[in-house]
């Protein structure tokens, strides 16, 4: 195939991906919305009026960061993870990985699918967050960097969970058991300055917290760890996983019996 004629077929797969959710949006991008107004109503005006500023920011302010990376995090992962496997289990896969399209060009298509639909919602999180709290963003190109990055890496890590899924009970384990524990334990509520210096090392263990306090910095100007190397981890972790997912397509693991 042409240049020309990959960028066509990725376009395609794109515009496939978009469309699907788009369709589908009271189920895709509604549920973070309330979901956020939600958080905002119990931890920010109940709860946060108890706990006054934080980082020397009002509740309010602190937890808005947190929240968006919250949603652009959970939707790219299971935009991914939902549409690839629904195209593995009706074996519609295998059209594609037949057709002269690049492996990768499959990969990346789902891939950008994802991130189209983490960053969508999360523009409607942020736009919620207004309504509850002023924000002005510091750095907006860190801010968008991350949120690209992080949807990016989380799109690869749907597509490796569709790809291991043997059922549809498998895609939800990670989600349920992982994502959610390591997403609420990754400075989304608070500071882990506020932890003890014990917990403060098992929290610096969960990678979740160095890209919510990066999106955090790039946002409101204060984060609790290194932002370069919360980046430098983030980029180690996208190679990683893309370099699984391509080759475990390439082997057309899951996939072909």
């Amino acid at each position: 195939m042409t240049i020309k004629e990959q960028l066509r077929s990725l376009f395609i797969l794109l515009r496939k991906e978009v469309l699907r959710f788009f369709r589908i949006w009271s189920q895709t991008l509604i549920p973070s919305v309330l979901t956020t107004i939600l958080y905002f109503l119990i931890f920010g005006t109940f709860i946060g009026e108890r706990i006054g500023k934080m980082s020397g920011f009002d509740y309010m302010q602190f937890m808005a960061p947190g929240l968006v990376m919250l949603a652009v995090i959970t939707n790219a992962y299971s935009n991914v993870v939902s549409s690839f496997f629904g195209v593995k289990f009706q074996r519609s896969i295998e059209e594609l990985l037949v057709s002269p399209m690049p492996t990768y060009l499959i990969l990346v298509g789902f891939v950008l699918g994802g991130v189209a639909r983490g960053i969508i919602v999360g523009l409607l999180v942020l736009l919620t967050s207004l309504i509850f709290t002023d924000i002005s963003v510091q750095n907006i190109p860190l801010t968008l960097l991350v949120v690209v990055m992080t949807a990016f890496l989380f799109s690869i890590a749907g597509f490796l969970n569709a790809l291991f899924a043997d059922n549809f009970d498998d895609i939800s384990i990670v989600p349920t058991f992982i994502l959610t524990p390591l997403i609420y334990l990754g400075g989304v509520f608070y500071s882990v300055d506020l932890l003890s210096n014990t917990w403060q090392l098992v929290s610096k263990a969960n990678p979740l917290l160095y890209m919510v306090n990066a999106f955090r910095y790039g946002m409101i100007g204060v984060s609790d760890i290194n932002v370069q190397f919360a980046l430098m981890m983030i980029t180690f972790f996208i190679i990683i996983f893309f370099t699984i997912a391509y080759y475990l397509l390439k082997k057309g693991y899951g996939i072909r019996t």
